[in-house]
């Protein structure tokens, strides 16, 4: 069933061609009754040269019946026809009502500053000729229909650029709208990424470094099983133990992906160091670690963003050089907080049976694959970058490998208090 309340509207080309019908019979019209009202004005009547009077009157009419199509075709037309109707002395009637329209829908239509030039030359041209045509006007009072015209097409083109304007300013507010809804979209667009890349990243250092350890020492329990069974018996403990922590970071991680109100467990930080070292060494690395006092307890994000390097570079040591030594340097200076990792080259005789894999600068591989690339220090320098930091990574010439970051301790976009 329709909608009753939309209103019937014709279309453009119909519109037109009433509006041409209209005007062509008023102006034919209204000149015959102001014919016969004054018939002593009439110079020369419109049946003159083949009653070209008549023609100039209907296709100054006619022609608006395109006027949306070419109006500036029309607009000539209307000028044309007026110039020859006045010039040749036509009795003076409501001939001009096709002009104004058309002056209308040329400026309305129009470009704005060249409409307006070729309205303006119309204009003055037939200013001229009305001036001409009514030296000799008799009533000397119906001059006053001269003006009118004069001042009618002025006001014309004065409304048809009005319309114009008000069609561009809103055309340019619906473009900002709809620019900045695609900016607001692109926005929340970018906020869903860095949120979903955030979760990721401590997704893969959570995982990673577990799956490092418990690596690590299921390959010592398959080892030392039959030989020492309680040493064995330890390293499972331990693999217990990093795989109940990991469980339970995952889900404080995915947690953030549920809209509930629970209270989620802080993103461990650098208080938990000596925890991460404890367990390194359980998974047989020898860690020297050196802190140096902080002037300051390190923000939040800073302390997270150094923990998350520190497991990184543990990780990546477990799983491509094995059991070795690693120190381990947090440097507070007055405004930046330094974060070092080295290693040593892998030994012979590993505690696991594995052959030694010397650290490379593909650091992040899959476990077990370590010529493959990942994304452990792509995940740790862009720790870095967020928080306006620095982070190098490179082979040392002993066959060890250094990660060295600096972070600034007021990190963009994070208030100090």
């Amino acid at each position: 069933m329709p909608d009753r309340t939309t209103p019937l509207r014709l279309p453009g080309w119909a519109q037109d061609l009433i509006l041409a019908l209209f005007v062509t019979a008023m102006q034919v019209q209204g000149t015959l009754r102001r014919v016969a009202a004054e018939p002593e004005t009439v110079l020369r009547p419109l049946a003159d040269l083949g009653h070209l009077g008549f023609v100039l009157l209907v296709v100054s009419g006619a022609v608006l019946a395109v006027r949306r199509r070419w109006p500036l075709a029309v607009f000539v037309t209307t000028v044309l026809a007026s110039l020859a109707y006045y010039t040749l002395d036509f009795p003076d009637g409501p001939g001009w009502l096709g002009l104004f329209v058309a002056t209308y829908t040329l400026t309305a239509l129009g470009d704005g500053q060249r409409s307006l030039l070729i309205v303006g030359v119309g204009i003055t041209a037939l200013t001229g000729c009305w001036l001409v045509a009514a030296i000799d006007l008799e009533p000397r009072a119906a001059i006053g229909w001269v003006f009118f015209r004069i001042g009618a097409s002025i006001m014309s083109a004065a409304l048809g650029e009005s319309v114009r304007s008000r069609r561009v300013v809103a055309a340019r507010a619906l473009e900002r709208a709809e620019s900045a809804e695609r900016t607001r979209d692109e926005e929340a667009r970018a906020r869903v990424d860095a949120e979903r890349l955030r979760i990721a990243r401590e997704v893969h250092d959570t995982v990673a470094h577990a799956i490092a350890v418990i690596n690590v020492q299921a390959g010592v329990t398959a080892y030392v099983l039959d030989k020492r069974p309680e040493l064995a018996r330890e390293t499972l403990r331990t693999i217990e133990q990093m795989s109940s922590q990991a469980l339970r970071e995952m889900r404080a991680i995915l947690g953030m992906l549920r809209d509930s109100d629970e209270e989620r467990a802080p993103a461990p930080g650098l208080a938990e160091i000596d925890e991460l070292t404890a367990k390194a060494r359980d998974a047989g690395l020898d860690i020297n670690l050196e802190v140096t006092s902080p002037p300051s307890p390190p923000p939040s994000a800073v302390s997270s963003a150094a923990y998350r390097i520190l497991q990184e570079s543990i990780t990546n040591v477990l799983r491509h050089v094995g059991p070795t030594r690693v120190n381990v340097v947090l440097d507070y200076g007055i405004d930046t907080l330094e974060v070092r990792v080295t290693n040593e080259a892998g030994r012979t005789g590993a505690t696991d049976g594995r052959t030694p894999r010397q650290a490379t600068a593909v650091a992040g591989g899959c476990p077990g694959d370590p010529d493959e690339p990942g994304h452990g220090i792509f995940g740790m320098r862009e720790r870095c970058q967020l928080l306006g930091g620095e982070l190098a990574a490179e082979e040392l010439p002993d066959g060890g490998f250094e990660v060295k970051a600096r972070l600034p301790l007021a990190p963009a976009g994070t208030a100090r208090r």
